[in-house]
């Protein structure tokens, strides 16, 4: 069986993203469990106007195709911060993905996010929740991060990252790099990443070669507490009165004497 394949994709003005984004490959490396690979988004401004806004030449990384996307079984996606949500560059590229979304292509596969940030509370959380909505009309699944690393509780210096995935904190002039922090939760969040694509990959293997045997997936077979009720018709006894004889066990009380309906009646009354 094929690996399932990550695919790592982010967009970097600057290149803090680019280095959380080698670290996060890193840890999907780790195990040998997934295939990985490392794309970028297509840059959208100029060539001026990043000139004009100091922004650093691009690495030689190859740019993701909308249809691409498609081959990966998990994604993680990185990006910087703009007040809060995602960057035009990658909005432009998930506003592309009508056909995907229509065909259901990117359905029941995994993501993750990491960004950056100019300070701690420039939204280390909020671009997250502010994305959430793209994956969840494509059906994706939404892998957190948690809290895996020891240093994510540490409050004596400035640490990006949440919950809600690795993070990166650049300082208002950008002038911060990532951290070695930042970088170990960066590659902790791709190793716990990685590891939950290839179980549902390898539960998703077996109920196929399931089906592809002849066989049932046990999500979907009848449980055996259930044959009678599906299968086999219950005989009366011999001795079974009729229905109409049976009396119920607990008769429902007369109206007038239901405490309940008196009570209904009173406030009826009342208005």
């Amino acid at each position: 069986m094929a690996k399932p394949k990550v695919f790592v994709i982010y967009y970097s003005t600057y290149g803090h993203v680019h280095t959380l984004a080698q670290s996060v490959m890193k840890g999907v490396s780790k195990s040998g469990d997934v295939d990985v690979e490392m794309y970028q988004f297509a840059e959208t401004l100029p060539d001026d106007i990043l000139e004009k806004m100091h922004a650093v030449p691009k690495p030689n990384v190859p740019i993701i195709d909308v249809d691409k996307i498609s081959e990966a079984d998990g994604v993680l996606i990185g990006f910087p911060t703009r007040f809060g949500t995602a960057p035009a560059q990658v909005k432009a590229f998930f506003d592309a993905t009508g056909k995907l979304w229509s065909s259901g292509a990117l359905v029941g596969k995994c993501a993750g996010l990491f960004f950056a940030t100019g300070s701690q509370h420039g939204g280390q959380e909020s671009t997250v929740y502010s994305f959430l909505p793209h994956l969840a009309h494509h059906g994706m699944i939404y892998v957190p991060l948690g809290y895996p690393s020891p240093y994510m509780f540490e409050n004596d210096s400035v640490i990006g990252g949440s919950a809600w995935g690795a993070g990166t904190v650049a300082g208002s002039d950008g002038s911060l790099q990532p951290n070695y922090k930042e970088l170990d939760i960066a590659e902790i969040q791709g190793e716990k990443f990685a590891s939950v694509v290839a179980k549902l990959a390898t539960v998703s293997s077996n109920k196929d070669q399931k089906v592809a045997a002849g066989g049932v997936p046990e999500a979907d077979a009848v449980p055996k507490e259930s044959a009678v009720e599906h299968n086999t018709a219950v005989e009366p006894s011999a001795n079974a009165k009729p229905a109409a004889e049976i009396a119920p066990t607990n008769p429902p009380a007369p109206a007038s004497k239901n405490p309940i309906r008196r009570l209904i009646n009173k406030l009826k009354n009342a208005l």
